[in-house]
């Protein structure tokens, strides 16, 4: 038995069964397009981590602060990471003897058919004692399966890095929306009461004889019609303001006196650097969280293969044994065994190449689905940086329009006031300066909505040497 023993404990240090995993290599541009990536400058004021500082709004930081200790997803994400890392100590304990508490007491009396004269009518029997069993982990199933939790345990905690890095350009861009309507909101205003002023002036002219009643009527559907937009505005408003305060982990409805007040769309300051393509494999969770479950899934390859192989184990008793209780606590009573079962299942119909093939495909699924979260990544990072850069040529052509068409309201209003030109002129500049600086405004919006998406699409919001998040513990 000693023996035997021994070779088995050497045995288990054998090498695991099933593929032993290498993260693939996944190829890259060298670069991003350089006609698209010209504008985007590097400066390493700005930190990737903490992107959001580009705004340079004091308030925005504090939204992302408030989000990052209050985000209920945030917080579900934690507890996925606490589920997770059970799991993983749980995977962790196959490595150790099962050890159990056995105490049983029998009494039996036979019948007196089977007893013998003179002899006791009640046989009895006592045993306590402790039992243990321990898997010899010959061919590493244990050790496979400690690999894939320990793969899922880390994919859980880029799971939870991959909800702060939506959340917090969640955060942002809602907080862009609010101020982009507001803004909106305010040029819609400033236009019905430039229009209010032309209703007023048509109804003067009027009534001096020097307008017709159709100039008068035109001008007060252009006020209502302009006014009818702020509705819809305030709709769009209310409804950023309620999501805010969800993202923020409040009831909707909470924010509303916070954002009473009109403040214009924060200002954008210099702007960082993208890095090179293959970063993004490096920083974005979704792609680190694939590669992990990849990772998990090889292991699993292992812990089905070892079905294949005999299983070994030691199972041992020590204890006290006696047939009277009296005698239960004596030296004679100590009783101690040793066995060594081997189990194998020579026939099981296929199921266990069976699910060998399953585990396979799993791999090979998870294999293509990480090379296509690549090919996602590079595309959202290319068409951010290219809607980046045209929003800004969209934007200067929108205020030089503007500025012309505002310009060119005040100079109808004179001739109109002159009697050079009808009121339908008037009515024409009006309208199309309430309809550009809407999309000034809108387009400035998108702008920074693209910059928000693009800092998201290169993984930004998390830091590498933050600690990871329990439950019952602030969020880091």
């Amino acid at each position: 038995m000693g023996g035997f023993t021994a070779v088995i404990l050497v045995l288990a240090g054998c090498a695991a069964v099933g593929p032993d995993y290498q993260q693939p290599e996944i190829q890259t541009p060298d670069a991003w397009s350089e006609t698209i990536a010209a504008q985007v400058e590097l400066d390493q004021a700005a930190s990737l981590q903490t992107w959001w500082k580009i705004f340079n709004d004091p308030e925005l930081d504090d939204l992302i602060e408030r989000a990052r200790l209050a985000n209920l997803d945030l917080k579900i994400a934690v507890a996925r990471i606490d589920a997770s890392r059970s799991l993983l100590a749980g995977a962790r304990g196959g490595k150790q003897p099962v050890v159990t508490g056995d105490a049983e007491a029998s009494i039996e009396h036979p019948s007196d058919s089977e007893s013998l004269p003179g002899e006791a009518n009640n046989i009895e029997s006592y045993q306590l004692g402790l039992g243990a069993t321990w898997e010899i982990d010959v061919f590493g199933r244990v050790r496979r399966n400690i690999e894939a939790a320990g793969a899922r345990y880390q994919a859980s905690v880029e799971d939870y890095r991959d909800v702060m890095v939506s959340l917090y350009a969640d955060v942002a861009q809602t907080y862009i929306d609010i101020r982009s309507t507001q803004q909106r909101i305010v040029d819609v205003n400033s236009n019905a009461a430039s229009m209010a002023g032309s209703l007023e002036l048509a109804t003067a002219l009027e009534a001096s004889g020097l307008a017709s009643q159709l100039d008068v009527v035109q001008a007060r559907g252009n006020l209502e019609t302009t006014r009818a937009i702020i509705p819809l505005l305030q709709i769009s408003l209310e409804r950023s303001v309620n999501r805010l305060a969800v993202l923020l982990g409040q009831e909707a409805g909470s924010l509303q006196a916070e954002f009473a007040e009109t403040r214009p769309l924060p200002p954008v300051g210099a702007l960082m650097g993208v890095g090179v393509p293959a970063a993004v494999l490096r920083q974005r969770p979704d792609i680190r969280r694939a590669e992990r479950l990849l990772a998990s899934q090889s292991a699993e390859v292992g812990v089905a293969t070892a079905a294949l192989y005999p299983g070994f184990s030691l199972a041992g008793f020590f204890g006290l044994q006696s047939d009277s209780l009296s005698d239960l606590f004596k030296g004679s009573s100590l009783a101690w065994g040793l066995q060594s079962p081997v189990q194998w299942n020579l026939f099981n119909g296929g199921v266990v190449r069976s699910n060998i093939d399953f585990q396979d495909a799993l791999l090979q699924q998870r294999l293509l689905q990480y090379k296509q979260q690549v090919l996602k990544a590079i595309e959202e990072v290319e068409n951010t940086i290219a809607a980046f850069n045209y929003y800004q040529v969209r934007i200067e052509h929108l205020e030089n329009a503007t500025n012309a068409t505002s310009e060119a309201v005040d100079l109808v209003l004179v001739q109109y006031n002159a009697g050079l030109t009808d009121f339908n002129n008037v009515l024409i500049t009006q309208r199309d300066l309430v309809s550009l600086q809407d999309q000034l405004t809108a387009t400035r919006a998108n702008s920074e909505t693209a910059l928000i998406t693009l800092y998201k699409a290169l993984g930004g919001g998390w830091d590498p040497e933050a600690s990871i998040p329990m439950g019952n513990d602030p969020v880091n």
